[in-house]
Order: structure tokens, then sequence, then C-alpha cells
């Protein structure tokens, strides 16, 4: 097995996972060990307890004090600790590397579903949509139950959905020293507006632009991943960005293929 976990310690073999989880019921009752009690949360039998108990005794993991009397050794507490934050690490890696990798979506339902229903999948304002049927380009299989208008889960995704990918057009504001949002024609902010999807800013000198130009704008806090996103689901962008984060902007939207007009705010007055 391979990963950033490299491999699963005490999961390798049913021997080493039965050790493991002796030794920690050991660690839990100790000094008095009810090898019986150990036998029966483990699922081995009291002869099996008793004979990995003579190994871990001899390995130095535990202290025999008497009969049925055992204690754990700073090495039994060691090597529980390097075995569980290997599980850790491989339980983080399954989470991270392997589920992540099981397709699961979330759309909203555009009627009544029911769980297991193959249904239509379709991009609309940005939003990924389940329609009832199986007519459209991407089909998928609900996982959960939904009402109209609620989210629904989906998986094992056919097809492809079929939609264009959106473009931005920044508007660069000069810092305030520059002039800040006194550099912006209301007039073009209110036409670029209406000719885009979406309305962003990332500033205060742009969200005064928006206001000075009667606008409250759809997101006052447009980070450049966050004007990405909206790009790639397919919604057209304006945004007014302060000078100071232009190249975060850019380089985030050529690195992910996403086309951009870049105007200068000064020179559309």
């Amino acid at each position: 097995m391979s990963g950033p976990a490299g491999d699963a310690g005490v999961l390798e073999s049913k021997r080493s996972a039965t050790a493991y989880r002796i030794l920690v019921a050991v660690a839990q009752r100790q000094p008095a060990v009810n090898q019986q009690e150990i036998a029966e949360a483990v699922g081995v039998t009291s002869q099996a307890v008793s004979d990995y108990l003579g190994e871990f005794a001899e390995r130095g993991f535990v202290d025999k004090q008497g009969r049925g009397r055992y204690e754990i050794t700073k090495e039994g507490v060691d090597w529980l600790i390097s075995e569980t934050g290997t599980l850790r690490e491989f339980v983080e890696y399954v989470a991270g590397e392997v589920l992540e990798e099981v397709e699961l979506e979330t759309a909203i339902a555009t009627a009544d579903l029911a769980e297991g229903e193959r249904i239509s999948l379709a991009m609309r304002d940005g939003v990924l949509h389940a329609d009832p049927g199986s007519e459209g380009s991407a089909t998928a299989v609900t996982v959960t139950p939904a009402v109209a208008g609620r989210e629904v889960g989906v998986t094992n995704v056919q097809g492809v959905i079929d939609y264009d990918l959106g473009t931005v057009t920044i508007l660069a504001v000069p810092s305030v020293r520059e002039g800040g949002s006194t550099a912006l024609d209301s007039g073009t902010v209110a036409a670029l507006a209406g000719e885009h999807a979406l309305f962003a800013v990332d500033a205060p000198e742009g969200l005064a632009g928006a206001r000075a130009a009667g606008l409250e704008p759809d997101v006052r806090f447009g980070t450049a991943d966050a004007v990405r996103e909206a790009a790639s689901r397919g919604l057209d962008v304006l945004l007014l960005a302060a000078s100071a984060t232009l190249s975060k902007h850019t380089d985030t939207l050529r690195e992910h293929n996403i086309s951009y007009e870049l105007l200068d705010a000064r020179e559309t007055r």
C-alpha cells in the first residue's frame, strides 16, 4: 500500500491489529487485568490474550506484577504511540486522498427526488442543478432524497455537463492615495455591472465606487479563488479590484485558463 502514510502499520496483519487492541486494553485496565473481559472486547479467546501478554512481557511492553496483574511499560507506551501515529496518518490519507476520489457531488433539486433515482445534471447561474429524468448531457444517481429547492447528493456521474466557462472583467481601482474610488466613472461601472452575471469587489475602494454608482455588489470580499470559481462555473464576473491585488487575480485566472479583460479605471472616464 502506497501513500503519505507509507503503510497501515498495525493494519498490515490481523495479528498486529489484535496485539495493538490487546495492549490498549491492558493500558485501560491495569494493573488488574481481566483476561476474559479483554478477550470478549477484542474477539479472541482468553488463551490468546494470555499468549499475547506473554509475548508483551518478553518484548518489554508490560511488567507482570502477579497473577492477573500487568502494567504497561514505557516501551509499551512508546510502541502504542508509534502505531497510533501511523494509524492517524493512514486515516488522514484515506480521508484526504482516497475518499475524495469517490465522486460525490451536491446539486439543487428542481423537483422532489427519491434516493437511487437517475437524474440529469445542468449548470445554471453557476450552481449545479438536478433535474428529474435522464435526458440531459450528463446524468447521475441520487444518494439522498430531496424536496424541490433543497440540496441532493449525487454520484455515478456520466456524460459531460454542458456549459461554457465565464469570463472576468477586472476594473482596476487605484489606491486611495491616487484617488481611489473617485477615479471610477459611475456610468461605466453601472453599465459593466449590467453586462455581467456577478458583480464583485475586493477592497473598500471598490465598494465605495460601487455604491457611488448606486449599486451593491453581489460579493464584497472577492478573493482571487472566489472570482475564479465563479467564472469556472460559467458566470461572467465584473470585479472592481484594488491595484495592489491585481496580480493575485490575473495569476489565478491564467493558471486556470479563465479568460479575462483588464481595464484601468482612469482610462474609462
